[in-house]
């Protein structure tokens, strides 16, 4: 069982074709069951634009206005996962778009990231409550490919964005996961980024949560959801530049990448 979060940098356009989504089609018809998590930055910015509402990033997550929201939901469990789910079943799976807050999948709090030493309030954002995989494995019992948006809900009805890599992590937890995948715009982890030569190639637990502090942006959340999904249950992840096809093959075969373990 794979989880797969695949990157907002990864996503085409509507009416293009992107090749790695035939890798993970061809995978899933082969008979490998797997999941797949998406995110949608680069699209809620340009959404965003179009509003001409700011982005402010806080600690490595979007600070989430209820104005925001609105955008993130509709870009998020609208176009983003439309887009997705028709390119799938044109490469003949078929597919299944949810959002995190379907089925029970995740229940969501609000999430305040600890800014200089202090818990801060950026909106509408999610971190893990709990997490119930029974429609994933439903899913994919039935023959169908789980496509999941990272929109989650509070037990109460209170919509939240929640950053993708957080809900693969959680998801591939819950599911006891051989291996979750995280598909960026990067290589893998770097001790020093961006120096090429400082790629890590394998890493324990404990020796990712001693750099831990050392990571900034984008590489705050995706670190913490590596580790969350190793806690809850999964067995192995890691982490690929997801622009690359050859990269996601290679994966699929056991090579590439930043590999986290227990």
């Amino acid at each position: 069982m794979i989880v797969i979060k695949y990157g907002g940098h990864a996503i085409p356009e509507p009416g293009k074709h992107d090749p790695i989504i035939k890798v993970i089609a061809d995978y899933f018809v082969r008979g490998n069951p797997l999941a797949l998590v998406h995110g949608g930055g680069p699209q809620i910015d340009a959404e965003l634009q179009l509003h001409g509402i700011a982005k402010v990033m806080i600690s490595g997550y979007r600070q989430t206005t209820r104005e925001v929201f609105e955008v993130v939901q509709k870009v998020l469990s609208g176009q983003v996962l439309r887009t997705l789910v028709n390119q799938f079943i044109s490469e003949g799976v078929n597919a299944v778009g949810i959002s995190a807050a379907d089925g029970e999948l995740i229940r969501a709090k609000k999430l305040e990231p600890i800014v200089n030493g202090q818990a801060t309030d950026i909106g509408f954002v999610g971190d893990i409550d709990s997490v119930n995989p029974k429609i994933i494995n439903t899913l994919l019992a039935s023959g169908f490919l789980p496509i999941v948006s990272p929109i989650g809900v509070s037990a109460t009805g209170l919509g939240f964005n929640m950053n993708a890599d957080i809900a693969a992590g959680a998801i591939g937890g819950a599911l006891l996961a051989d291996e979750v995948i995280f598909m960026t715009d990067v290589a893998g982890i770097y001790r020093d980024f961006p120096n090429p030569d400082s790629i890590i190639s394998n890493i324990s637990a404990s020796e990712l949560k001693f750099l831990q502090p050392s990571f900034q942006e984008g590489m705050i959340p995706k670190v913490q959801a590596a580790l969350y999904a190793l806690e809850s249950g999964a067995h192995q992840i890691r982490i690929i530049d997801g622009r690359v096809t050859d990269n996601l093959v290679a994966a699929f075969a056991g090579h590439g990448g930043t590999v986290v373990t227990k």
